[in-house]
């Protein structure tokens, strides 16, 4: 068994196991002409029970023939130009060559005896983002696995910030858009069901400030404590930018945390035409990007930020076999020391790659490529009566629900487009995502590849229709 131990005698096991394993990869990639095939839970699940897992094949070759029929036939391709439903996005090919180099050395990224350059090059990513979001010379922070765990990160430290003599007293803001992490991390934390407060948006589906001022005008009035302000530069449903420079304004005015889930709107640090749209974030006190999402890297790459680095020591805890205390005095940089994880993946490898192949720009065109898409999108959709459209795109997302000329019930019409979806995706020709807008259903396309065109988009929409044209048809014949 030792000739699968990866080391020097087995380097060219590893070169030909590899490369044929890229091989079958990217012959599926150039031949894939739907992003699935539409096989069901009920088809697939079998198949993968029949594997006795106690019965190796013992050959490469031969598992990646099984692979095929478990996994790489009817995976979900995100490379495809009609894959358009949620925040996933086609990868480029530095990072994923990144990503065959670091599982191959295997670092770990919690101390640096156990990743030397590894971690210098996360820290130098770090203050590479902290300078592009503007956060000053006092800015830190470190590469997590998402952006639920880099909001969780930055409560934490706004929780210990607030320094409250009780947690029932804290309160976090956020929109009714912003991400179901907010709560889940207000619950990890130890807060009150009543801890996090939910804003009302305005019509571009953006953080009311008016509220947000009457909110924290009312904690102090009844001796609460605002712990944060969490702004949302891109929501998972609409794309939509909170007001960051009224929200840092008012963070400033009542002493609050202000912090920013940019995992989706990061994009636009590397934008060469809509930097704008994210003015203000360089006053939040906290940072979440994903670089998974609107970088174009392999999931999962993802990081928080903070103003200040002092901060971080919320998270700092020494055990005497890893980074005892000493270390601290002997300037030996242990990334563990602001993490909230222990073992970790060197993921900034992946950015680093991309950084050093395609530059900040390169990434700043792809994504402004979709943004622009949007916006064609959203033009296309306004202009066909069969579609109603929420709001204008400030990011890739479009949301969207058709609406049929001679149906009124709106309960039928949810169901015509939740028919729509599903039919859709069983047939393998196109992923659409869905979301509750005012407790009706809408449809939604998150655009990530600059491979898609507005023709794509155009015959996703006629395939909408006729799956929900379908339906309505087929529910007539039913009721008479």
């Amino acid at each position: 068994m030792r000739s699968h131990l990866l080391n020097g005698l087995t380097a060219e096991h590893y070169r030909r196991s590899v490369t044929e394993g890229v091989e079958r990869v990217a012959a599926k990639l150039a031949t894939t002409d739907r992003p699935f095939t539409g096989v069901t839970v009920d088809a697939l699940a079998p198949v993968v029970d029949a594997i006795d897992l106690d019965r190796p094949l013992g050959d490469t070759a031969a598992v990646l023939d099984e692979l095929e029929d478990v996994y790489l036939r009817d995976a979900v391709y995100f490379h495809h130009p009609r894959y358009l439903a949620h925040l996933n996005c086609p990868v480029v090919i530095p990072a994923v060559l990144a990503e065959a180099v670091l599982c191959a050395v295997n670092s770990s990224l919690d101390t640096w005896d156990q990743s030397a350059g590894g971690t210098l090059i996360e820290r130098k990513l770090i203050d590479w983002t902290a300078a592009r979001i503007g956060l000053g010379p006092a800015a830190d922070g470190v590469f997590t696995s998402g952006g639920t765990q880099s909001n969780l990160q930055a409560l934490l430290l706004a929780r210990e910030e607030a320094k409250a003599d009780s947690l029932a007293r804290l309160r976090i803001f956020t929109s009714e858009a912003g991400h179901f992490s907010v709560r889940k991390s207000a619950t990890l934390l130890g807060l009150g069901p009543d801890a996090v407060v939910a804003l009302p948006v305005d019509r571009d589906q953006r953080m009311q400030t008016v509220a947000l001022a009457r909110e924290l005008e009312r904690c102090a009035s009844e001796g609460l404590v605002p712990m944060a302000v969490v702004a949302t530069a891109g929501t998972t449903d609409f794309g939509s930018i909170d007001p960051l420079p009224e929200i840092a304004a008012l963070c400033a005015q009542y002493g609050v945390w202000m912090h920013v889930d940019a995992a989706y709107g990061c994009g636009l640090l590397a934008s060469l035409k809509h930097r704008d749209r994210i003015e203000g974030i360089e006053h939040a006190d906290s940072v979440t990007v994903d670089y998974h999402k609107s970088f174009f890297q392999p999931v999962s790459s993802s990081a928080v930020l903070v103003r200040d680095a002092a901060t971080l020591r919320h998270a700092t805890y020494h055990a005497e076999y890893l980074n005892p205390r000493r270390m601290v005095h002997e300037r030996i940089p242990n990334q563990v020391d602001k993490s909230l994880q222990t073992t970790r993946r060197f993921d900034a490898l992946k950015l680093w790659m991309t950084l050093r192949t395609m530059g900040a720009d390169g990434i700043g065109q792809l994504f402004d490529e979709v943004c622009d898409l949007a916006r064609e999108g959203w033009r296309l959709l306004a202009a066909d009566p069969r579609y109603d459209v929420v709001v204008e795109p400030s990011l890739s997302t479009l949301l969207f629900r058709y609406i049929p000329a001679d149906v009124t019930d709106p309960a039928e019409i949810d169901r015509a487009n939740l028919y729509a979806r599903k039919a859709l995706f069983a047939s393998g020709d196109a992923v659409v995502a869905g979301t509750k807008v005012a407790g009706r259903h809408y449809l939604k396309f998150t655009l990530l590849n600059p491979e898609t065109r507005t023709a794509d988009i155009a015959a996703v929409l006629d395939l909408i229709a006729g799956h929900a044209e379908q339906y309505l048809g087929e529910s007539l014949d039913r009721a008479s």
